[in-house]
């Protein structure tokens, strides 16, 4: 297994982020589903380099909350 870049994979397979103009991205976890040669199938962690354990954990908690019960954005409540 060798390590490789991936963001034209990621377009490839339409990944996409709501970003507002000004938004700056600092860190990236991906979590890729992948079919092996062999027909097994796996999942593989990735993140930039500068994500620590800490911070991939904590990144992975907020996406598995909000994944489970929906994102509201603050400015999106103060609107209705």
């Amino acid at each position: 297994m060798a390590e490789q870049q991936i963001g034209q994979l990621l377009d490839a397979l339409g990944v996409t982020v709501d970003l507002d103009d000004g938004d700056l991205p600092t860190d990236a976890l991906i979590i890729l589903k992948a079919i092996k040669s062999d027909g097994s199938v796996t999942l593989i962690k990735g993140r930039s380099e500068s994500v620590d354990w800490v911070t991939a954990l904590g990144m992975m908690t907020a996406a598995q909350t909000i994944e489970n019960s929906g994102f509201v954005n603050a400015c999106d409540e103060d609107d209705e």
